[in-house]
C-alpha cells in the first residue's frame, strides 16, 4: 500500500459525510470503455462521429441508425461491479458515505448495492414511451431490432441524456446539496471535462478533496490528496 493510498484510507476512517463523484474511469475495470481514451467510443470508426449518433437531432431524424450503434456500443448489461462500485456501497453501509454523483450510465453502483446515487447522464436500465409514458427495462432496447416500440404505438427512448438535452434538474439539485454538503468528495475516473456535470464540484466546501485518476485533471492543484492509480486498485486496499 502507497503512502497515497494509506493516507486516503485515513480520510475516509475519519469522515462520516462522503461524496464520491465518479466517471467513466470508474467501469473500465469492469470491460466497459470509456469514450475519450485512445480504445474509447470516440475513437472508433462510424459513419458518423459518437458525439452526433448521441444527440437529440440524430435521434429524431435517424432513429433506427441511432439504436443500431446505441444496441451495439451501450450495452454493457453484463459488466459486473468492480471494486470501486462494491467499496463506495460498503462504505455507504457502515455510514461513512453519503451519496454517490455519477457519470455513468451503466447502473454497476446500484448492482453493487448503493442506495443514494445520483446519475447525472441517465442510465440504459430505464427506458420510456415517449407517446404514453410506460416504463421498459433494457431488454426491451437490447433484446430487439430496429425502433423499440411500445404496445401503444409509441417509440420507446432510453433515459440516457443526449448531446443537446438538458440534465435532470431534480438529480442537478440532489447532487449539489450533497457535494455541498460533504465533508470529504472524492473523485475518480473522470477528467473534469464533461460540463455540466464537472461545474458540480465547485459547491464542494468540505475538509478534503481527494482525486484518483490516472491522468491529470484541471483541478489537481486543488486537490489536497492526489492518487494517479487504477480507482478499483486503490479502493480495494482500503
Amino acid at each position: 500500500m502507497t503512502d497515497e493510498v494509506k493516507k486516503l484510507a485515513e480520510i475516509v476512517a475519519i469522515s462520516d459525510r462522503i461524496v464520491f463523484f465518479g466517471g467513466a474511469g470508474v467501469s473500465t475495470e469492469s470491460g466497459i470503455p470509456d469514450f475519450r481514451s485512445v480504445d474509447g467510443l470516440y475513437s472508433q470508426q462510424w459513419d458518423y462521429p459518437p458525439e452526433t449518433i448521441l444527440s437529440h437531432t440524430f435521434f429524431e431524424k435517424k432513429t433506427e441508425e441511432f439504436y443500431r450503434f446505441y444496441r451495439a456500443k451501450m450495452n454493457c448489461l453484463s459488466a459486473k461491479p468492480n471494486p470501486a462500485h462494491l467499496k463506495l456501497a460498503e462504505l455507504e453501509e457502515k455510514g461513512n458515505l453519503y451519496a454517490i454523483v455519477t457519470q455513468n450510465i451503466d447502473g454497476l453502483h446500484q448492482i453493487a448495492g448503493s442506495k443514494r446515487v445520483y446519475e447525472l447522464h441517465g442510465s440504459i436500465h430505464r427506458n420510456n414511451c415517449m407517446k404514453c409514458g410506460k416504463f421498459y427495462g433494457p431488454e426491451a432496447i437490447f433484446e430487439g431490432e430496429g425502433v423499440p416500440k411500445c404496445e401503444c404505438g409509441g417509440v420507446i427512448k432510453p433515459d440516457v441524456v443526449l448531446y443537446e438535452e438538458g440534465l435532470d434538474t431534480a438529480v442537478v439539485d440532489g447532487a449539489i446539496a450533497a457535494i455541498s454538503s460533504c465533508d470529504t468528495l472524492i473523485i475518480g475516473g473522470t477528467s473534469l471535462n464533461v460540463y455540466p456535470a464537472a461545474g458540480l464540484i465547485r459547491y464542494f466546501r468540505g475538509n478534503s478533496l481527494v482525486i484518483i485518476n490516472k491522468s491529470p485533471t484541471q483541478y489537481d492543484s486543488n486537490a489536497d490528496l492526489l492518487i494517479c492509480e487504477n480507482i478499483g486498485e486503490v479502493f480495494s486496499q482500503i
